[in-house]
């Protein structure tokens, strides 16, 4: 797809540390998920099913205690759920309808929905991720064609999620960040700008 080379920051741990650094450094049940509040009980268990593919025990790498606070965590919100009690972190501000929550600075996460547009196809635009994602961080979990989870390192540093909606030919990207322990979170604007730059550093690439 694009014969251009290009230099990365080297990153030592990699990626699996990483997430297993996130998930044991979280308190609060849903951040470490990465789901919002209105989350419903398969969209938990996706993302434990998501996050266990990177650190399970049994994968290289992993780790049993991140394993445990995996699990934990999900079974708390799963509870929640079914009790329908409201989540133990409630700190959402108010944003215009359909377009962005953000949490409080101590929630460290922030959503931005319908952030841009690919012109391509759910399949060709997640191909064209996968390929900048390469030369800005490390891919943690994608379920091709819908879903990437990334740990990006350069330029910026955070946990993201790309999540691809079909719209008319098109596809439409809806971006999430986390904060990697002890790092600030960096602006999503900044992040939607770097995805969107690097995607057309890449269509502009000779292939």
């Amino acid at each position: 797809m694009c014969g251009c080379q290009t230099s990365r920051l080297a990153f030592d741990p990699g990626p699996v540390a990483t997430i297993i650094r996130f998930v044991t450094s979280h308190a609060d049940a849903r951040q470490l998920l990465g789901i919002g509040d209105d989350a419903d009980a398969d969209a938990v268990r996706a993302a434990r099913r998501r996050l266990a593919k990177a650190i399970h025990p049994d994968v290289q790498g992993g780790s049993a205690d991140a394993m445990r606070r995996l699990n934990e965590a999900a079974d708390t919100v799963l509870e929640q759920i079914a009790s329908g009690a409201p989540p133990a972190t409630a700190n959402v501000q108010s944003a215009p309808p359909g377009r962005r929550w953000r949490q409080s600075a101590q929630g460290r996460m922030d959503h931005d929905v319908a952030s841009f547009v690919i012109e391509a196809l759910p399949v060709e635009a997640f191909e064209a991720l996968l390929v900048v994602t390469t030369w800005i961080g490390e891919v943690v979990v994608d379920e091709p064609p819908y879903q990437l989870d990334a740990v990006l390192l350069d330029p910026l540093r955070c946990w993201c999620r790309l999540d691809l909606v079909p719209d008319a030919g098109a596809t439409t990207i809806s971006v999430t960040i986390a904060g990697l322990p002890d790092e600030p979170l960096p602006d999503i604007d900044d992040v939607r700008d770097l995805w969107v730059a690097s995607l057309n550093h890449l269509g502009s690439t000779p292939g």
